[in-house]
């Protein structure tokens, strides 16, 4: 489609002063327009018919709002080494629809219980529960439909590593896993005393592991070697660790106008964070080391990674 193709080609962007904030909105931009492309009445080959409120519902929980970070970062990872950025788009795109779902399965009154989510009302509230529930659903299955298609990546074995790794990440063993243990740590399931490693280990699964295959996904489309895939893991694993404990302080700290969502609520729930384990201070000093962490990961790459190395800093400076 040619509008597709003008999104791939936005992509691609000079190096303005503020490089960085630059090319976080040029992304955002082109996840955002290819997404709405996917996300459309029209029925799809094999498909029987799209049920408009489905449709409407998908739509709300997906555009319109966020920073895209990590389609950004599939697609920064990928273009540091010289891989296709259509197929990167679409496998950061992908990603970005599992993580919509996450969002709209996490809000529901079992879950979190959110009204407001990016300053608009939750799936569940414009909708209702089971809509909510049926989208979460169509947005998962759509985004291994991304991923499987030939069409953005040619190359089967790429195609299959892309689906493993997205599996793993937000499966059982991540993001789901991470999920119930965080509503373990509340006291739901009974007492329970997390130490400051149970802790790291849930938001690595909870959070990170996302995070960690959005720069893995960049490296798969990219063509990494084994080692360079090993060096991009680590910066995407201390980039996961580091954005949750931003996370949680700005939950103590900005607030519900400026995250376009209730705030503090974590506190109020007991859940378990860092910021509780060590203190604003040490959670913020914790935050520069994996930064520096994250630097160093990606150090070979020299000017190249320099975005890489902007993402990790935005992460942890973020005001929203």
């Amino acid at each position: 489609m040619t509008s597709t193709q003008g999104s791939h080609a936005s992509v691609k962007a000079d190096a303005p002063v503020d490089a960085f904030t630059h090319r976080l909105a040029t992304v955002a931009d082109a996840v955002e327009a290819w997404l709405a492309e996917r996300l459309t009445p029209e029925t799809q080959a094999g498909e029987i018919t799209r049920p408009v409120r489905l449709m409407e519902a998908m739509r709300h929980a997906v555009l319109g709002g966020g920073k895209r970070l990590r389609p950004f970062l599939a697609v920064e990872t990928a273009r540091m080494l010289g891989g296709p950025e259509a197929g990167a788009l679409a496998a950061g795109s992908a990603i970005e629809l599992v993580h919509c779902y996450s969002l709209v399965h996490d809000d529901m009154p079992a879950m979190d219980d959110d009204d407001l989510r990016r300053g608009k009302p939750t799936v569940h509230k414009a909708y209702d529960e089971a809509t909510a529930i049926l989208v979460g659903d169509a947005l998962q299955t759509l985004a291994f439909e991304v991923l499987a298609d030939a069409t953005w990546q040619p190359d089967a074995a790429i195609r299959a590593d892309l689906v493993l790794g997205l599996a793993k990440a937000s499966g059982l063993g991540g993001m789901v896993g991470g999920q119930l243990l965080d509503l373990g740590a509340e006291g739901r399931f009974g007492p329970v005393s997390l130490t400051v490693d149970d802790t790291l280990q849930l938001q690595a699964m909870k959070t990170g592991a996302i995070l960690a295959f959005s720069v893995e996904a960049g490296a798969i489309v990219g063509g990494a070697s084994p080692d360079e895939r090993r060096a991009l893991l680590r910066y995407g694993h201390a980039l996961g660790q580091a954005f949750q404990i931003a996370d949680d302080i700005l939950d103590r700290e900005a607030s519900a106008e400026a995250m376009g969502k209730a705030t503090g609520k974590d506190k109020d729930a007991g859940k378990a964070t860092l910021v509780d384990r060590l203190g604003l201070d040490g959670a913020r000093a914790e935050c520069d080391r994996l930064v520096g962490v994250c630097e160093d990961a990606v150090s070979a790459w020299g000017d190249k990674a320099q975005i890489l190395r902007d993402a990790a800093r935005f992460t942890v400076a973020r005001k929203v």
